[in-house]
């Protein structure tokens, strides 16, 4: 009876169905493994493309593209970089929308622009922490307006002193203007844009959103925040719009220290070479890398680089790098 049941399974398995069935799964395995060699190599090729074309680029760069009549919004407008944006904007033919919660310094900017330029500026006061504000100033933009095709989130605050310092309160602010506007913004204004298809959002992050410093831990967290957002927002739409050629573009800001005055107590090993940058010198890189759709740059444009080179070394290496540049905050007094 044993014999006769194996002599059966033999008979079935050298069967010319099963011989068939057996090599046809072989040969979809086969050729599913021959596909991700393909794309393995697929990649690899990209990668070695793009790899040659940002070295071209470093070279040749991208030409910067008009932002005539583009209807640019700066939150935090009334000063400081804000205000330098909008400025500039203004005097390359944009029509500038402003937000500040400082009315007086938000009318000054807007006066200046419509005083010297011939583009039109349009000033706004708004909370970006609250979103029902947000909302509201928006719907008022899009009716006086219209819609809004480049976005500056430049908004932000900096308390400056050891981390057990900071009250529960004024963490909660850093994130909330720092962070949460950001977001409030992006869903007031992005809607427009996808349905167009058409703009551009820019954050100004900061070096400190890549580099920890002391006596700004909320601060540096908060910036941290801006990249994890910016990067994911950007993916996101990249996923959403695979079928077709997405313009709608996102630049993210790494500026060093900046001379607006929130830097109140610096402190420089370097100050001639690594001192602060002047408003109107950052200004001037934060237009041309939108203008240039950038994604990510520093001022100066060589932290950026130096970071991603060192990142791949032991820790240690970093800190002995920080340890020689000697630049940090003193508690605000």
């Amino acid at each position: 009876m044993e014999n006769r049941k194996s002599s059966m399974v033999q008979t079935e398995i050298d069967s010319p169905s099963v011989k068939r069935a057996v090599f046809q799964e072989i040969m979809v395995t086969a050729y599913g493994g021959v596909l991700v060699v393909a794309d393995v190599l697929l990649v690899l090729l990209k990668i070695l493309y793009y790899i040659g074309e940002g070295i071209y680029r470093l070279f040749v760069p991208v030409e910067e593209k008009s932002v005539a009549d583009e209807i640019v919004l700066i939150t935090g407008a009334g000063r400081g970089i804000g205000k330098e944006l909008a400025l500039k904007y203004a005097s390359l033919g944009a029509i500038v929308v402003c937000w500040d919660l400082n009315q007086e310094g938000n009318d000054e900017t807007v006066n200046e622009i419509n005083r010297i330029s011939a583009s039109k500026a349009y000033g706004y006061v708004c909370d970006v922490s609250n979103r029902e504000e947000v909302f509201k100033a928006a719907e008022k933009v899009r009716e006086e307006v219209g819609n809004v095709t480049i976005l500056i989130n430049n908004a932000g605050i900096m308390p400056c002193h050891a981390f057990l310092d900071h009250t529960p309160e004024e963490i909660k602010r850093i994130f909330d203007i720092n962070v949460l506007a950001h977001c409030w913004t992006v869903q007031a204004f992005l809607p427009s844009m996808i349905q167009k298809n058409y703009g551009h959002i820019v954050a100004l992050s900061s070096m400190t959103g890549i580099i920890g410093v002391a006596n700004l831990v909320p601060y540096c967290a908060s910036k941290f925040a801006v990249r994890g957002f910016m990067e994911a927002l950007n993916e996101e739409l990249r996923i959403l719009n695979k079928e077709k050629t997405s313009n709608i573009n996102f630049t993210t800001i790494y500026p060093y220290v900046v001379n607006t005055g929130l830097c109140k107590n610096p402190k420089f090993r370097f100050p001639d070479h690594l001192g602060m940058v002047s408003p109107k010198e950052a200004v001037a890189k934060i237009v041309q890398a939108q203008r240039r759709n950038d994604k990510e740059i520093s001022i100066p444009t060589y932290w950026f680089h130096i970071n991603k080179i060192i990142r791949c070394t032991p820790p240690s290496c970093m800190k002995q790098l920080v340890d020689f540049v000697d630049t940090n905050l003193y508690p605000d007094s």
